[in-house]
């Protein structure tokens, strides 16, 4: 009988139907599950945890629906980063202040998944700058969220990694690749970190079919790929040499 990782690989039709078979115990888990696995729809389906539910409608860009669900939620580390997510993908203008705040709450809680959030969050903010200021600020900023992967001694998170190539980019294209294939290999289908791996090895239509399966919002890759699309070398027209003296 097929498991529910291998269904959820497959589609909604088969995920559900893996899921109606299992014990109730293990039902628990299929949202969180299905979120991993980028199906936002089938975790809002399945699971009734507020925390849950508006991170798979930020997946699918719903900024407002995942606002409700964090109606009375406590001021608390994760909230926080929720709340900070829909800030900056509607490009909120207290989207740096919301980041920041939540990176305060996950320090001061010892929340190491939530901090490693935080600073995804806040280096995102940083690489809006799009200029090297902006790009040393942004490492920076997912220097903290590697510090909670060494003192843990897990692997680093693929989304840390994938926004810490499009940093690095500019500064050393060798490593940002070396950077981008790690957070590749370890990405789940689907995920930003799959999304922003690829624009960053400069791979858009895969990028773009991850992005599909997933059902991730343009909110959460389109800066990225506007940070790629800059960096390339202005397009020459045939026959010429490419400088100020064509025109």
């Amino acid at each position: 009988m097929m498991d529910l990782t291998a269904a959820l690989t497959l589609g909604d039709s088969e995920a559900r139907a893996a899921l109606a078979i299992l014990p109730p115990g293990d039902r628990t888990h299929a949202g969180a599950h299905a979120l991993r696995l980028g199906r936002p729809h089938l975790t809002l389906d399945w699971s009734a945890e507020p925390l849950l539910r508006a991170a798979a409608y930020l997946r699918l860009g719903s900024t407002g629906a995942a606002r409700q669900e964090l109606r009375g939620q406590p001021d608390t580390a994760r909230p926080a980063v929720l709340h900070a997510r829909a800030a900056r993908l509607d490009r909120a203008p207290d989207a740096a202040a919301l980041a920041a705040h939540a990176a305060r709450l996950a320090r001061a809680e010892g929340d190491g998944n939530a901090l490693i959030a935080a600073a995804i969050l806040n280096a995102e903010q940083d690489l809006s700058g799009a200029d090297r200021a902006a790009h040393f600020a942004a490492l920076r900023s997912l220097a903290e969220g590697l510090k909670v992967a060494e003192l843990t001694g897990q692997p680093a998170d693929p989304h840390l990694l994938a926004v810490l190539a499009h940093a690095q980019r500019p500064l050393n294209a060798r490593k940002a690749a070396a950077t981008a294939a790690k957070a590749l290999d370890r990405g789940e289908p689907g995920s930003p970190a799959r999304v922003l791996a690829l624009l960053a090895l400069d791979r858009p239509d895969e990028a773009h079919a991850q992005a599909q399966r997933g059902s991730l919002a343009a909110a959460w890759w389109e800066p990225f790929a506007g940070l790629v699309s800059a960096a390339r070398p202005p397009a020459t027209t045939p026959g010429t040499d490419g400088t100020a003296a064509d025109g």
